[in-house]
C-alpha cells in the first residue's frame, strides 16, 4: 500500500497520527494473534482426543458387530441438537450444548437384554461424532480469525509503520531544508541590504566631500 502524502505540516500531523494509532494497536493485535494461535492448538488436540475416542468406540461396537444385526436402528433418532455461541478470543464460536434423541417404544421382554446398552452406546457415538463436527468448525473459525489477524500484524509491522516512519521522515528532511534555505535566502537578502545601505551612505559622504 502506498501511502500518500504531501510536503507540508498538515500532512505530517496526519501521518504521524496514524503512526501513532497503528502503534498503539499493533501490541493488541500481537496478543490477540498469540492466544488465537493457543486456541487453535488446544481445539486441534481437542479434536485428536475425540478421534481417539472415535476408535475406541467404533472398537467397542466391533466386537458386537455379530449381534448388532439383531439391532433395530430406526428404533433410535436424533431429533435436535442445542447450541450456544461462546467467544473465544474475540471470535463468536459454536458450542454443543445437549443432542435430543427420541426412541421409539419396543418390548424389553422381547427384545435381547443387551439393547438398553445398545441405544446408550449409538448415543455415545452419535455424541462424540457431532462434537468432532463442532470442533473441527470451531477450528476452521479460530484458524481463519488468526490468519486475518496474522496479516493485519504483518501489513502494520512491516509494511504501514515502516511506511509512515519513511514517509514523516522525508517530509520532516523537505522541510528542514525548506527552512535552511529559506533563512539562508534571508542572510543573502540582509546582508545585500546591508552592503546597499553602506554603498549609499559612503556615496552621501563622497558627495558632502
Amino acid at each position: 500500500m502506498a501511502i500518500q502524502y504531501q510536503f507540508n505540516k498538515t500532512s505530517l500531523q496526519g501521518l504521524e497520527k496514524n503512526l501513532k494509532m497503528r502503534q498503539r494497536t499493533l501490541p493488541t493485535l500481537q496478543s490477540k494473534e498469540s492466544a488465537l494461535r493457543l486456541e487453535v492448538k488446544r481445539a486441534k488436540d481437542e479434536i485428536k482426543a475425540l478421534d481417539a475416542e472415535v476408535d475406541a468406540r467404533i472398537k467397542d461396537y466391533d466386537q458386537m458387530i455379530a449381534l448388532w444385526g439383531e439391532f433395530d436402528t430406526s428404533l433410535i433418532h436424533v431429533d435436535d441438537v442445542r447450541m450456544s455461541v461462546k467467544k473465544i478470543a474475540g471470535v463468536r464460536v459454536p458450542v454443543l450444548d445437549e443432542v435430543i434423541y427420541s426412541t421409539k417404544p419396543f418390548s424389553i421382554f422381547s427384545s435381547p437384554k443387551w439393547f438398553l446398552d445398545g441405544f446408550e452406546q449409538l448415543k455415545a457415538i452419535a455424541d462424540v461424532g457431532i462434537r468432532q463436527e463442532f470442533v473441527r468448525r470451531k477450528v476452521d473459525l479460530l484458524e481463519y480469525a488468526r490468519k486475518k489477524t496474522t496479516q493485519k500484524v504483518n501489513l502494520f509491522e512491516k509494511v504501514q509503520i515502516p511506511g509512515y516512519q519513511d514517509a514523516i521522515r522525508k517530509i520532516k528532511r523537505f522541510m528542514e531544508d525548506e527552512e535552511n534555505l529559506s533563512k539562508s535566502s534571508q542572510k543573502i537578502v540582509k546582508s545585500k541590504r546591508e552592503r546597499e545601505a553602506m554603498l549609499a551612505e559612503l556615496e552621501k559622504k563622497g558627495a558632502a566631500l
